[in-house]
């Protein structure tokens, strides 16, 4: 096991070595600036993101799920990620999955000695059923937590896809998955406080992953949220105005429309461009797996 007082998340930033007596104003501008680094450094992982990308898109295809593990911040920002998918892109909840180490209790106060189990994150794995078709994502600032090294393992013995996000490089879990993405965000304004930079910058790549895979799939027309879930009044306008904008027409007719195709914007949005039934709108968005612009293309 990698020694942690190596590692660049754990090192001493110099910047801030005064960081107990610096004025507030000075202490923050450091921070801010610092925090200017974390895009730059996950810039430089593009490369790795976009196969991780790739292969999410694979596995939804397939039928499979995106899963995160992690524990401590790492886990809780894998769960943040994934419970916004069912409104945002209008998942069922099980499509996208977060665990975290300690189990749910864990999200909102720490359970002690769990991210040390590899066993537990070979078990949380089989209590949702892994399979082949599925897509692991490991997230660990350091890159060598237990918890997530158990799980990689456990997924990759049965088949399945596995991605690493580690803030340091040549991680352990980088070295067990198939795609490794390391990015470097240098040492923390508060000395091994990685729910700083590092943890801004695994946020950042949950982002692009779980984004641009859910576009890859037909879960974007332009870049506009066309299978967005009407749960509330903010976003049942959201819909209205996102018919209205991909195709011209006035609120009332997006609002009615909207109502015959029952609420779905991907549906209405079809309706309208094609001029046509609710029927053949689904049957052509069926031919095209979801993507609106294969079918007015």
């Amino acid at each position: 096991m990698n020694d942690l007082s190596q590692m660049s998340t754990e090192q001493i930033n110099e910047r801030t070595a005064d960081l107990d007596i610096l004025p507030i104003r000075e202490a923050l501008e450091i921070m801010n600036e610092e925090d200017q680094k974390v895009a730059l450094a996950v810039r430089k992982e593009i490369p790795q993101i976009e196969k991780a990308v790739q292969a999410v898109i694979e596995s939804f295809n397939k039928g499979g799920r995106l899963i995160y593990v992690g524990a401590g911040t790492s886990g809780r920002l894998g769960i943040l990620d994934a419970v916004e998918c069912p409104p945002t892109f209008g998942t069922p909840p099980e499509m996208v999955q977060g665990l975290i180490a300690g189990g749910e209790k864990a999200f909102l106060k720490a359970v002690e000695g769990a991210e040390d189990s590899m066993d537990m994150g070979v078990d949380d794995l089989k209590n949702i059923g892994l399979n082949p078709k599925d897509i692991v994502v490991g997230i660990a600032a350091s890159g060598r937590t237990p918890y997530v090294k158990g799980a990689l393992n456990y997924a990759k013995e049965i088949g399945c896809k596995t991605v690493a996000i580690a803030c340091n490089k040549n991680s352990e879990i980088g070295a067990i998955a198939d795609i490794a993405i390391e990015v470097v965000v240098g040492p923390e304004v508060l000395a091994g406080s990685t729910r700083l930079k590092a943890g801004t910058a695994q946020k950042l790549v949950l982002n692009m992953i779980s984004t641009i895979s859910m576009v890859g799939i037909g879960k974007a027309y332009k870049n506009l949220m066309v299978d967005v879930q009407l749960n509330n009044i903010k976003l049942q306008k959201r819909a209205e105005n996102i018919i209205m904008t991909a195709t011209g027409v006035d609120r009332d007719t997006a609002k009615q429309t909207l109502v015959k195709a029952d609420g779905s914007v991907k549906l209405a949005i079809t309706m309208i461009l094609l001029n046509c039934s609710r029927e053949e709108a689904e049957e052509k968005l069926a031919e095209a797996n979801g993507h609106i612009r294969r079918i007015i293309t």
